[in-house]
């Protein structure tokens, strides 16, 4: 089971996302906030596997509430969940360290996939606005110099695996592909975060297209 923490201000959409995120789809709802601060509290005693979080609450909100969790010690990863899919609150929630992040109006099976895939360990965009996300990176894509400064710090193997990351492979598929074990997967992972600064997957896939390793295709989701 996934143990989640659902943070929202309204008893209603934490009622709901209840009745998505259920036990007969591998969730289990360990607890529930309804501002930022809660959220915290909560994990001062818990860590769950995932954090659902709203953008917008009385109280602490969820950029801030997020950036907060992020800068914890085996801090869960964060979903964040709104109806607002404005660049402003985007941005702000991937600048805070969230991991995904997903439009409430969207359907159950969606949501139930952002969640599978970010408590294990991915990245995940809405598709309705990967498009602007990966406009915004490439309008700032570094130049050449850059790219080959950037990807001069890793091995061959390295540069492979960040490849199959950007391109929305499981830990598993990458050890497929390579014929290494998942073990050695980790490991890469482990030295080209740390070589490249990168926090987590779903930098690392930002880090893939900005770098060339991965070109967007149409309708495609690279977080999916």
């Amino acid at each position: 089971m996934i143990g989640v923490l659902l943070v929202d201000d309204q008893d209603l959409v934490r009622a709901g996302l209840r009745q998505i995120l259920a036990p007969r789809y591998g969730f289990d709802v360990v607890g529930e906030a309804d501002d930022g601060a809660a959220a915290l509290a909560f994990l001062g005693t818990a860590r769950p596997d995932l954090v659902v979080m709203d953008v917008r609450m009385r109280g602490m909100d969820g950029i801030e509430a997020t950036r907060r969790i992020v800068g914890l010690d085996d801090s869960p990863p964060v979903l964040v969940l709104t109806t607002f899919g404005e660049d402003e609150i985007l941005s702000g929630a991937l600048r805070a360290g969230a991991s995904g992040f997903q439009l409430k109006d969207a359907a159950g099976e969606d949501l139930v996939a952002a969640a599978r895939a970010v408590a294990g360990g991915q990245g995940w965009l809405d598709p309705a606005v990967t498009g602007r996300v990966l406009a915004s990176y490439r309008a700032g894509a570094p130049s050449r110099e850059a790219v080959a400064r950037d990807l001069a710090l890793l091995t061959a193997r390295e540069v492979e695996v960040l490849r199959l990351i950007g391109r929305g492979d499981t830990n598993a598929e990458i050890a497929d592909a390579l014929y290494i074990g998942e073990g050695t997967v980790k490991t890469h992972i482990g030295h080209l975060f740390t070589k490249l600064g990168l926090r987590d997957r779903a930098a690392a896939v930002v880090f893939a297209f900005d770098h060339g390793l991965v070109l967007p295709q149409p309708g495609i989701s690279p977080w999916s």
